[in-house]
C-alpha cells in the first residue's frame, strides 16, 4: 500500500454514482497523486485488465456490476500556473468538483464558466464529455489535458487541438480504454462578454432585479434556473440530462418542423444540420412525471430520469429504452443517452471489464 493510491476489494459503488443505484466492483483504486499510475499499473489486474475510470459518478448508469477493477481520481488541487495580465492559465486536478472550480475562478475574477455553473461531476469528466450549457462548452477554455496513456504507460500532455472535441464528445470519450484524465489546464480571459442568449438566464436575472449583470450574477442566475428545473441528485438520484438533443440533417428537421412548427430547434454551427429539443419530443409522449416502480421521469424536466428510492440501474435503463422507442415511433427520431451505461443492452454499453 502507498499514499499515492489506496485499494479496496469487492467495493460498493452505490455511494459513488449520482443515480444511487446498487453496484459493486471487484477492486477499487483511489488515486491521490499522478505518480500513482506507474505503480498501480504494475499490478497484473490493472495492467492486463480494462479498469473503469470513475469520477463523481454523475454521467453514468450502472445497469449491472463492474466485474473488473475501478479507478477513481481523488487529487483535487487548483492553482494558477501563469498570469500574463490579459489571461490566466489555471490547472485543476481531476478530482475537483466542477462547481467548485466555477466558484474558484469567478472569485478570482476569471470569467467564462458562469454559464456552466452547478453542472454535477468532476473536472476530470469535463473534457471527456465536453460539458456544455446555455450556449457555452468547456472546450472554449481547455488549453491542455494531462492524461495517463495506458498504451504508452506514461503521462501525456494533449493540446486542445488534439482533443478532437465535438458536441458532448471528445477523443477521450471515443478512446476511453486508452486515456485517464488526471488534470486539465484552462485558459481564462480577464475580460469576456456575457453570454445571455438563452431566455431562461435573462428572465431569471430580471426576477433577481439585476439590470447590469456581472459574471458572478450570471452564475447565480444559472444556478437558480438549474435548481428550479433539475432535481438535486443528493435528494433524488439522477444523472442530469439523460438524453442528448438530437442533431438532424436540415432536410429531416424541416420536414419534422412542417408537421410540428412549435418544436424548439437550434443552430449547430453547421448549416446542413439542426438540433432539436429532446425534452419537447419526450413531453409530447406524456412521459414527464411518469413513474414505473421507483424508476421515473422527473416532473421538473423531461430529460431527467430519476431514482425514487430503490430502483435498480437495469430498471432505469428499461424506462429510458421505453422513452426512446416511443419517440422513435412518434417522430422517427433516434434518441441517444448522454450518460455512459455500464451493462444493459443499449448500443455502446459496457458489459465487461
Amino acid at each position: 500500500m502507498t499514499d499515492a493510491f489506496t485499494l479496496l476489494d469487492d467495493a460498493s459503488l452505490e455511494g459513488r454514482n449520482t443515480f444511487r443505484v446498487p453496484a459493486r466492483a471487484a477492486l477499487l483504486a483511489d488515486v491521490n497523486r499522478a505518480d500513482g499510475f506507474a505503480e498501480l499499473f504494475r499490478y497484473p489486474v490493472f495492467e492486463a485488465g480494462n479498469p473503469l475510470v470513475l469520477g463523481g459518478g454523475s454521467n453514468l448508469l450502472f445497469a449491472g456490476d463492474w466485474p473488473g477493477p475501478v479507478l477513481s481520481i481523488r487529487a483535487d488541487d487548483i492553482r494558477i500556473v501563469e498570469d500574463d495580465g490579459d489571461s490566466a492559465l489555471v490547472r485543476a486536478e481531476a478530482g475537483v468538483e466542477w462547481n467548485d472550480l466555477v466558484g474558484w475562478t469567478l472569485a478570482r475574477d476569471l470569467p467564462g464558466l458562469e454559464n456552466l455553473a452547478l453542472i454535477p461531476g468532476t473536472v476530470g469528466a469535463a473534457p471527456i464529455q465536453n460539458i456544455g450549457a446555455y450556449g457555452v462548452e468547456v472546450r472554449e477554455f481547455v488549453e491542455t489535458v494531462e492524461a495517463w496513456d495506458r498504451e504508452a504507460g506514461a503521462m501525456r500532455r494533449i493540446d486542445a487541438v488534439d482533443c478532437d472535441f465535438g458536441y458532448r464528445d471528445s477523443r477521450f470519450k471515443r478512446e476511453r480504454d486508452r486515456w485517464i484524465v488526471f488534470a486539465v489546464e484552462f485558459r481564462f480571459p480577464k475580460q469576456r462578454e456575457l453570454r445571455l442568449d438563452y431566455a431562461g438566464i435573462t428572465d431569471e436575472l430580471q426576477r433577481m432585479g439585476i439590470e447590469q449583470p456581472t459574471h458572478r450574477k450570471v452564475a447565480e442566475a444559472v444556478s437558480r434556473v438549474r435548481t428550479a428545473k433539475l432535481p438535486n441528485p443528493t435528494v433524488l438520484g439522477n444523472a442530469g440530462s439523460f438524453f442528448k438533443n438530437p442533431v438532424l440533417s436540415r432536410a429531416q428537421a424541416e420536414a419534422l418542423l412542417a408537421e410540428h412548427p412549435e418544436l424548439p430547434n437550434y443552430a449547430t454551427g453547421d448549416e446542413a444540420t439542426r438540433k432539436l429539443s429532446a425534452a419537447w419530443l419526450i413531453e409530447r409522449g406524456g412521459w414527464r412525471g411518469r413513474r414505473i416502480g421507483d424508476a421515473g421521469v422527473s416532473e421538473q424536466h423531461a430529460l431527467v430520469l430519476v431514482n425514487h428510492g430503490r430502483a435498480s440501474g437495469a430498471q432505469i435503463l428499461d424506462l429510458a429504452q421505453q422513452v426512446a422507442r416511443d419517440v422513435k415511433q412518434r417522430f422517427g427520431v433516434e434518441l441517444e443517452p448522454e450518460p455512459r451505461i455500464i451493462g444493459g443492452d443499449w448500443p455502446g454499453a459496457d458489459r465487461s471489464a
